[in-house]
Order: structure tokens, then sequence, then C-alpha cells
């Protein structure tokens, strides 16, 4: 099916695949949060999981651009390039999806995931950053925030999506 970026690890222990409600619980039972379910209409999770376990998740928008975010990596599981995999995961279900670049917001002190996004071709939009404050409500209950995010976004154009592009 187009835009689902199924995919397994060469070694077969890793596989991502969208999130079926069957599995919603053994995600949260994992400790991987779902703040945004239910999802809207085109929106996805893709969840990763080695061995039966899932161990990661990140979550695809479909707006124009379409955006990538809740990226996590259970601690116990980070260092090994799970994170990479995930992204590689929503680019390749964007781009099958027809579309020529992805965006994403990430948090002006966050270094580890800016360090990810720009190792992966993610570059700054020139957007003005934008401050975050208060309380939000997520799927597990009330969020307090104090944030400062930019926005980048990556050209999808060496995507292999098995077909034509749009934005």
């Amino acid at each position: 099916m187009p835009g689902t970026a199924k995919g397994t690890s060469p070694d077969g222990r890793l596989e991502i695949r969208p999130l079926a409600p069957p599995d919603v619980d053994a995600v949260v039972a994992a400790g991987l949060g779902l703040a945004r379910l239910p999802l809207r209409p085109g929106a996805l999770y893709l969840v990763a999981w080695e061995e039966g376990t899932p161990v990661g998740h990140a979550h695809l928008s479909e707006t124009a651009p379409p955006e990538v975010g809740d990226v996590e990596v259970l601690r116990a599981h980070r260092g090994r390039g799970l994170g990479t995999a995930l992204m590689r995961a929503a680019e390749q279900a964007a781009a099958e999806r027809g579309h020529d670049r992805l965006r994403l917001t990430v948090s002006a002190t966050a270094g580890g995931p800016q360090s990810l996004y720009r190792r992966l071709g993610y570059v700054d939009t020139g957007m003005p950053s934008r401050r975050v404050q208060g309380t939000i409500q997520i799927r597990s209950g009330p969020l307090e925030v104090d944030d400062t995010l930019l926005t980048w976004e990556k050209d999808l154009g060496g995507v292999d999506s098995g077909g034509a592009r749009s934005s």
C-alpha cells in the first residue's frame, strides 16, 4: 500500500510499519507515548519493532508539505540508528504519497535531534522561530510547554518513492 513505508532491517531484527489499532496497547505499555492519537485523516504513526517489541515511533501528518514529528526512541535503544531508520521511513512514506519535501519542527535547544536532522539533510526554512508556552492537551493529559521551535525541511528528490512527486 502506498505511503506505508514498511521495512525490515537486513538482519530481520528491526521492522518499521504503520501503527495498527491492535498494537496501540503494546506501544503504550512499552513506554512510548502516542500523543497524536486519534489520528487525523491521512496521518500515520510509523512504529519500529525489534524482535516483536515496540522500540520507537514517528508521526507523519498529511499536510502541505507533510510534517514528521513525535519522533521517539526508547532510552535503552538510543544510539543504534533507530531515529535515523524512523526518519528514513517517514521520508519514504511522504515520497510514496507524492510529496517532494518533508518538514519538521525542532527545539532550538535540542542539540541531539538537530544533529540527527542536519546529518539527514534537513535545513532551516528561514521561517521565524516560534515560541510555544503554556499547557497543551495531549492524549496522556496536560503538558506544560516552554520552548522555542525551529522549522526545518528536506528536499525528498533523492528519496526512492517508486512514483512521481509533487508538493
